[in-house]
Order: structure tokens, then sequence, then C-alpha cells
């Protein structure tokens, strides 16, 4: 017997975020992802962000016993994103089984939909950018990142979209921070490997950098979310055995240093999470032998479980979304000239690696080379100054690992993660894999002192504004 929506008890949820429900007008509504309950595989690496058959689903707290099926016409339909004034929500869907995922927005309150994106690959989790743009994840084949999930940004008609990020990795279940910046998960696609980590960028993918890493053995399963007081929550399978998903909470302000696991007492399983204005959290939890996962509200002071919101036995619940206005996050500034073929990185001693210089106890030798590596070949390798600084003029939107080599070309460390410069973007770095809480010592680095070296090396001039490359 299906258990439906126990709709009193949402109400009282929405009350805990201060709002009035105005179902006239779509606000105030729960809007949940329902999936069978068979395709739901919390561990799967394939499908973790795209479900078959899953359906969008509004539930109106003034209608008790009433939901209802926003997306009839689609074969599937995931991970609602709700518009700044909550009327509107964005969405990935495919209308029959042989399409492609595209991104689609619709009215909340008059249930249309209109179809944004229209490309020959998939496309994933949408998220809702300031003056009418959005972000979203595309598969990406190209002799640039070979197979990947991409961030691209664009119109809310579809119109002028770019292409963000160049690693050949997997950014996927992006949030928009209330600073401005993307939150993505990111899994190495080129390697095999599903170690996934939290990267943190602007909207023009510049400055991107790691946010935080799973502990050994354990991984991110669902997107990131911000609280009100300055925390961010997510599911990640824990490394225990049996495999457990559970609710994960960092700070904003030391986000590798401040982990919590906040229902590791908690029997049963977590998909994903949503935080409320009362401080509470909306979890979708699946109980030990139940076989589904139900939204529950979480209390994380407390660490227990509260109310159960909704359950279906033949759905579970993956993600969950309400249809209430919010403040728009910043807009940020963008630095990204596309005249501009190249961008510059700094590093201040490559031989500075966490708190120490390299080699300095071992009696090994210091590296006083660099090699950046492309995708299929290397890049080049230049010298670095006498006090181990090194500055690249790189071609732009071209992803790239740096690995450090002494006197003879033997490897001292790396390669580094993979990255990459957006036209015109400026990075600097303290060293190689040094905490990235380092600050730099306040010196001039001998490198600045002369003009960068071009990468590729066989790339001996590059004309600015232009496209000509000799």
């Amino acid at each position: 017997m299906n258990i439906k929506p126990i709709l009193l008890i949402y109400i009282a949820v929405v009350c805990l975020v201060s709002y009035s429900c105005k179902s006239s007008s779509g606000e105030g509504l729960l809007i949940i992802t329902r999936v069978p309950s068979a395709n739901v595989n919390a561990g799967d690496d394939e499908s973790w962000r795209h479900f078959p058959g899953a359906q969008i689903v509004a539930i109106d707290s003034e209608k008790p016993g009433a939901e209802k099926i926003l997306t009839t016409n689609f074969h599937s339909a995931c991970y609602p994103e709700i518009s700044y004034d909550g009327k509107y929500m964005i969405f990935s869907a495919k209308e029959t089984g042989s399409d492609h995922w595209q991104i689609y927005e619709m009215d909340i309150k008059k249930g249309k939909a209109r179809k944004i994106t229209s490309f020959n690959s998939d496309c994933f989790d949408p998220v809702y950018l300031p003056a009418g743009r959005m972000a979203f994840s595309r598969n990406t084949v190209n002799d640039t990142v070979k197979s990947a999930y991409c961030l691209y940004t664009g119109n809310l008609d579809g119109s002028n979209i770019r292409q963000v990020t160049f690693g050949p990795f997997e950014d996927m279940a992006t949030t928009v921070l209330k600073d401005g910046r993307f939150l993505a998960v990111r899994r190495n696609s080129l390697s095999g490997t599903v170690n996934p980590v939290l990267t943190v960028m602007r909207p023009d993918g510049t400055k991107a950098d790691m946010f935080y890493k799973s502990v050994k053995g354990s991984k991110l399963i669902s997107r990131p979310r911000q609280t009100g007081d300055g925390r961010i929550i997510f599911i990640e399978n824990v490394n225990v055995t049996p495999l457990k998903s559970d609710l994960i909470s960092i700070t904003y302000n030391r986000p590798l240093h401040t982990r919590i696991n906040l229902t590791a007492e908690i029997a049963g399983n977590f998909i994903s999470a949503l935080p409320l204005q009362s401080g509470k959290i909306l979890v979708s939890y699946c109980e030990p032998g139940s076989g589904h996962y139900a939204l529950h509200e979480f209390d994380p002071q407390s660490g227990t479980l509260g109310r159960m919101i909704y359950e279906d036995n033949d759905f579970s619940v993956t993600e969950a979304a309400l249809a209430l206005s919010y403040e728009r996050p910043k807009k940020l500034p963008s630095e990204v000239d596309m005249g501009v073929k190249t961008g510059l990185l700094l590093c201040q001693n490559i031989n500075f690696t966490g708190y120490r210089l390299s080699g300095e106890e071992s009696g090994t030798h210091m590296a006083s080379m660099v090699e950046v590596l492309g995708i299929d070949s290397t890049y080049g390798v230049v010298p670095v100054e006498k006090d181990g600084s090194f500055y690249l003029k790189i071609l732009a939107d071209t992803p790239f690992q740096i690995r450090t080599l002494d006197e003879k070309g033997n490897v001292v460390s790396g390669p580094c993660s993979w990255l990459w410069l957006r036209p015109n973007e400026r990075r600097g770095c303290v060293g190689c894999h040094e905490d990235p809480e380092t600050v730099p010592h306040n010196r001039i680095p001998d490198a600045v002192k002369k003009d960068p070296y071009i990468i590729p090396v066989h790339v001996t001039n590059i004309r600015e504004k232009t496209v000509e490359l000799e």
C-alpha cells in the first residue's frame, strides 16, 4: 500500500521558512524529484545524476492529499532549481527514452515548459545566474578535453552559450554560492578514478580551485548546498563497511579542515539535503530495509531525524526544492577578454611544499625546472629562477598539468591536478601542493622581473587580440 504525502506536516515545514503559502501563484509549493525505487542506486557512478523514469512533482500545502506531476510530457525529468522570484524552475529532462538530456524552464503556476538547449549531447544540473542567465553541465567531446562534462553558461533564451571549464573531468551537481561563485562536484574522467572533490570557481571559469576533498575511500554523491549560517552541506558515501551515505557539513571559511559527519549515528542512507531558513534540513533518507528514500526533516543541532514530509513506497525522493523567493547571489565581474589568447601563471617557489622546502629534510635535490604537460604530449620544459619562481604565458582554455624536475630531468613532484587559464586570466600560487591556507611571502619573485615563458614552448610569438600564432 502506498503511503501518500503527509501534507499537514509539510504545512509546518513551510512555516519554518517564514514564508506565506500562495498556491495560486505557485509560491510555497514543495517540488520534488521522485524516481522509481528500483532505478535508484546512490553508489552507482554511472547514473548518479540522471535517473530513468524520474518525475518532478509539486505538492500543494493548501490542498491536502493533492500532488501534481509537472513533467507528464517527459520520459524523465530531474533536479529542478527555483528562480530567485520563486515563480519558475529550470531542470534537466528528456522527452523520449532515446533523446539526449536537455535543459528546460517551466512557469510553475501555469505548468508550461519550454526547451532552452538542443545539443546532440547530454546536459544536466542547470542553475540560475543573475541577469537572466544560467549554467549547466554538458557532455563535451573534442580534441581539447577528449570526453568530459564541462560547465557552460548562457542566456535563459538559449543564446550566448559558452564553455567555461576546460579540464578532462566531470563537473556536475553545481550550486551557486551567495558570493556568486560556482561550487561543483568534480570527478576525474580521464584517469577513470571517481574520487570526487568540490571545486570552486567564478562563473566565467576563472580562479578554479579545490574547495573540499573527501576523506580517503569516500565520495560525494549529491549537489552541495549552502546554509544560512555559513556551512556547506552535502551527501557523501562514507568509507565504512557496509558502505553508508551520510550528511556532511563543512564551513564556508575553512572547508578543508571542518568536516563533520552529522548523521554518523543514524542507521540507513541519505541521498540529498536542502537547508531551510529555520536551520533545519530536508533530507532524502532510506530507512534500513525500506528500499526507498522518503523526505524527512533533520535537526543538525541535535543530530536527529524529525517529521516525515513525503513517502511513497513505489518511489524514492532524490531531491527537493521549495518554490519560494530567495536572495539573489552576487553578480561577479569578469576579467575574461576573448580577444586575448593567453593567461598568465606565476608560482612563487616550486620547492615550497606543505610547510617546508622539498628536500630540506631528506637531503634530495630540489627542483630546478618545471614541465608543462598536455593531455597527449608535453608542452615543454622551462627553467625556474634561483628563488624557485616561474612565470608562464599559457594558451587559454587549454588543459595542462605541471610537474617539477631536478637538474638531471628526474621528476621531483607531480604532476598536479588539471588546470586551465581563461583568456586574460592571471593566477598565482605559493608553491607546489602547498597547504591551501598558506599565504605568499611579501616579496617580488625573480620570475616577474623577466618576460614570461610562452607555453607551449614551440609557440614563439603571440599577438594578442588576433588569432595568429607563429
